[in-house]
């Protein structure tokens, strides 16, 4: 497996892959797929924080590019008045889930956030999955949730350019808002 940026070829096959991974069972349409179109369209999106997880040695299809099996993507928020990073959605295909894509794809991204100097990210998870990646319950942090009922589910990790005088609501890029 190769984790590596995005590319223009990428998103249809990243589409289908957060969509199959977001499928409602007895059908339905996930919201994640649209969010995902949205996020690409608004000013917030981050190409170099928009990673796939690709199976080289499955479908390599007329690019060569291998199968994408997994996707995740940092966006633009702020925390109070300071940048900080929304992490998600994040994505692996069904068959793949439980073999450490999802684990690979939160390394490489975290590792490249910090890597261009970004202070904070924060996700909306489950805290016994996200607690293995240094993420703990945002209002540690001073952070708030745009929704107080996530309680403990928001979560944030500071990278190594964090200063702790970034504090306060929580902003996620604006297609968020229309959720």
């Amino acid at each position: 497996m190769i984790i590596r940026r995005e590319t223009g070829a990428d998103v249809p096959r990243v589409q289908a892959v957060t969509a199959a991974a977001f499928a409602r069972p007895g059908g339905g349409e996930p919201v994640e797929p649209g969010l995902l179109a949205a996020l690409r369209a608004c000013e917030g999106w981050l190409p170099a924080l928009s990673l796939v997880a690709v199976d080289p040695d499955v479908d390599p299809g007329p690019d060569g590019g291998g199968a994408v099996v997994g996707h995740v993507v940092c966006t633009r928020g702020t925390a109070g008045s300071a940048p900080a990073l929304g992490l998600g959605p994040i994505s692996v295909a069904p068959d793949r889930q439980g073999r450490g894509v999802g684990q690979a794809l939160m390394h490489a991204v975290l590792g490249a956030a910090d890597a261009l100097g970004e202070p904070l990210v924060v996700l909306l998870g489950e805290p016994r999955f996200y607690g293995r990646f240094g993420f703990r319950p945002a209002a540690a942090h001073g952070v708030e949730s745009p929704d107080p009922a996530w309680g403990d589910y928001f979560q944030a990790r500071p990278l190594s350019a964090y200063d702790p005088a970034a504090r306060g609501p929580f902003r996620y890029a604006a297609p968020f808002d229309e959720l």
